[in-house]
């Protein structure tokens, strides 16, 4: 199965996806820990995607979304940005919306938190 495919079909077969250098649990950069970090204290399900374990994978999602960046999140199939759009998503309360608007459970007091800590 080529890059594309099996990107086309980890972003299918999951409501949300994280495209991380490392996993949920043990992230290899800041960036990508900062963005599981606010999924993981929202109490989001999601998918990881390590990249470093995949040169093909690494350069695909860049291709795929045509973002030079990794992490990448995409929620029920739609790109939504790399590190610095979900920190500022996350404290505009954008993401909560986008979560509701796409179905996604998530636990509103810790994103509350998160703001509340931010501010």
């Amino acid at each position: 199965m080529s890059a594309e495919a099996t990107i086309r079909e980890t972003i299918a077969n999951n409501d949300v996806v994280l495209f991380m250098k490392g996993t949920k649990l043990m992230p290899q950069c800041g960036f990508s820990s900062r963005v599981a970090g606010v999924l993981n204290f929202m109490g989001v399900q999601f998918q990881d995607v390590n990249v470093l374990a995949d040169a093909e994978i690494r350069q695909g999602i860049k291709d795929f979304s045509d973002w030079p960046t990794i992490p990448q999140l995409y929620v029920k199939g739609e790109f939504v940005g790399g590190c610095d759009i979900v920190t500022e998503m996350t404290l505009s309360g954008e993401l909560d919306q986008l979560f509701e608007t796409k179905g996604v459970s998530f636990d509103k007091a810790a994103a509350e938190k998160i703001r509340e800590a931010n501010a």
